[in-house]
């Protein structure tokens, strides 16, 4: 019997000793004739498409693995969302500070815009740095000097993308406001606001603490001082930034293969629209696999922040909060950057299954929109 210990090692591409048992093979980490047996057509599905959708993402680990260098992928949508955060901040202190009148849509809307261009051009970039061939080395920096060739592209997909990320944050942050019918209601705090709880009552804890309320607010402090420090104005933008984050993420996995259909086979932004919404749905199970997958992964790595708030005696009653000490603080701080990192790791690993799975749709021969040509 393989120990469970090397087979892991196995599959996540740390052990350079081929395994006895070739599960993860090309293209998704699959044989290719079997990659769409069972879906209409002559794609897959049920069982098969779920261990497709995790081979996609065990794929994408073993890819990120070997070519390190596509982590400045992370790095950079760190960056932007770092941007994207500061932006909302800088909003709610003019406005509340310096008491100058913005329409919030409008600076919304500018923020939003810029966020989504620079990710969808990273995507880009990262799709173009990933060569058909798994032996050849990846290079995302190429790949971002040949996205320049389709900025006009991406920037007319960034502007569709806004909009549609502004009418849902109209839709469901301003509409139950300004009409708070019954019906309305309900579907906001089922929906839209049961997420801003959520991040609201979550992220208010050690060891995210991100609250302007005492005594939650333990990273405000400037240790030996007492004041507040400038983290007491970034909150409210983070938080903004989190939830057009969540938007923005439920547009990129709708519409998942429009930019390698743009930056692959050159296709215009309407056939690239329509050929994205046909690949998807003959490859939907795959890709709710691979997402739900990588998400679990994500919350099993973050689940220590249970032990940093027991250890400390955090998780008591508000009432009798104990204050942790500057070192869980400081113990506090670095999960926080920690979790981010692995955050935008996965989000990498994401990008990577995205296209092991366009890759192998079409390679499969998904039956298509007319005007698609089936090469890769």
């Amino acid at each position: 019997m393989i120990p469970a210990a090397e087979i892991t090692g196995h599959w996540i591409g740390l052990c350079r000793k081929p395994p006895a048992v070739h599960v993860l093979q090309t293209g998704i980490g699959f044989p290719p004739e079997s990659v769409f047996a069972g879906f209409p057509g002559g794609a897959g599905g049920g069982s098969g498409a779920i261990r497709r959708g995790i081979g996609a993402a065990i794929s994408g680990i073993r890819t990120l693995n070997r070519n390190r260098q596509l982590l400045w992928f992370a790095l950079l949508a760190g960056l932007v969302l770092a941007g994207n955060t500061i932006g909302q901040a800088a909003f709610h202190y003019i406005t509340t500070n310096l008491y100058i009148h913005l329409d919030r849509i409008v600076w919304q809307f500018s923020i939003e815009f810029a966020t989504l261009f620079c990710l969808v051009f990273l995507l880009a970039g990262l799709v173009l740095g990933i060569p058909s061939k798994k032996e050849s080395p990846a290079s995302f920096l190429e790949g971002l000097a040949c996205a320049k060739k389709y900025l006009n592209a991406v920037f007319l997909w960034s502007l569709v993308l806004a909009i549609a990320g502004m009418l849902l944050v109209t839709v469901f942050s301003y509409v139950p406001a300004r009409f708070p019918t019954p019906e309305i209601l309900f579907l906001y705090h089922n929906g839209f606001g049961r997420l801003d709880s959520f991040l609201f009552d979550s992220l208010s804890q050690f060891p995210f603490n991100l609250s302007r309320l005492p005594p939650m607010d333990i990273f405000t402090e400037i240790p030996g001082y007492g004041g507040r420090s400038v983290l007491l104005w970034f909150y409210p933008g983070l938080r903004e930034a989190l939830i057009f984050s969540a938007i923005n993420l439920l547009l990129l996995v709708m519409t998942l293969f429009v930019v390698p259909l743009i930056v692959l086979q050159q296709k215009t932004l309407g056939e690239a629209v329509t050929g994205s919404f046909a690949l998807m749905r003959k490859t939907w199970a795959e890709v709710t696999a691979c997402t739900i997958f990588l998400g679990v992964v994500v919350l099993g790595i973050s689940l220590p922040f249970l032990l940093l708030q027991a250890a400390p005696g955090t998780v008591i009653p508000l009432r009798v909060y104990y204050h942790p000490t500057d070192m869980w603080i400081a113990l506090g701080l670095l999960y926080d950057l920690a979790l981010a990192g692995v955050i935008f790791v996965a989000a990498t690993i994401g990008g990577i299954a995205a296209l092991e799975l366009y890759r192998s749709a079409k390679a499969g021969q998904v039956p298509e929109s007319p005007g698609m040509d089936p090469a890769g």
